[in-house]
């Protein structure tokens, strides 16, 4: 049964070559967002110390966002005719937000979270150009995702610069 996929817009067939494209990438962020997830579940429990306290909290509060993130995508990879990647696909690439071996090692934990996040950063504004002018929903979409990584950047930022002044990064 052939559909009809508007004669206007994104889905339209004429710029079916461009759907595609943002598949792709939307695939990516996806799973991009997926293993964050992972890594934030990971840097949430295994810092110890008071002082980390504060990190795997704010960590903490972030996992249900992103998760949120990756099911934003993941409609959206439906909604553009594409199909949403299982496991098999996945491929680890977040090397900075692996534990660190001693557990004490917060500022560790921190720079890998702002490593996550400017990778995010900079997906998400190649995502938004590419969108521009061609599919309006995918794009107002990844511009509030990508007000919520520039603000969990900001926040662990603010982190480190707290241990950079005690001397601790």
């Amino acid at each position: 049964m052939e559909t009809n996929r508007g004669s206007q817009g994104i889905l339209s067939e004429e710029l079916t070559e461009k759907r595609e494209a943002i598949v792709e990438l939307l695939k990516t962020a996806y799973f991009m967002e997926l293993e964050t997830v992972m890594n934030y579940v990971t840097s949430s429990i295994n810092p110890d110390g008071v002082r980390a306290q504060e990190v795997k909290e704010n960590i903490e509060e972030d996992i249900q966002e992103e998760l949120a993130h990756a099911q934003q995508f993941a409609a959206r990879i439906k909604e553009l005719y594409g199909t949403v990647p299982g496991s098999m696909d996945f491929k680890a690439v977040q090397e900075k937000l692996q534990p660190p071996e001693d557990q004490i090692d917060v500022v560790h934990v921190i720079k890998g979270v702002i490593d996550a996040e400017d990778g995010a950063i900079e997906h998400y504004t190649r995502l938004i150009q590419e969108t521009e002018e061609v599919d309006p929903v995918t794009n107002d979409m990844v511009i509030a995702v990508l007000r919520d990584e520039q603000g969990h950047r900001r926040l662990f930022e603010g982190f480190l610069r707290e241990y950079e002044v005690e001397g601790r990064a």
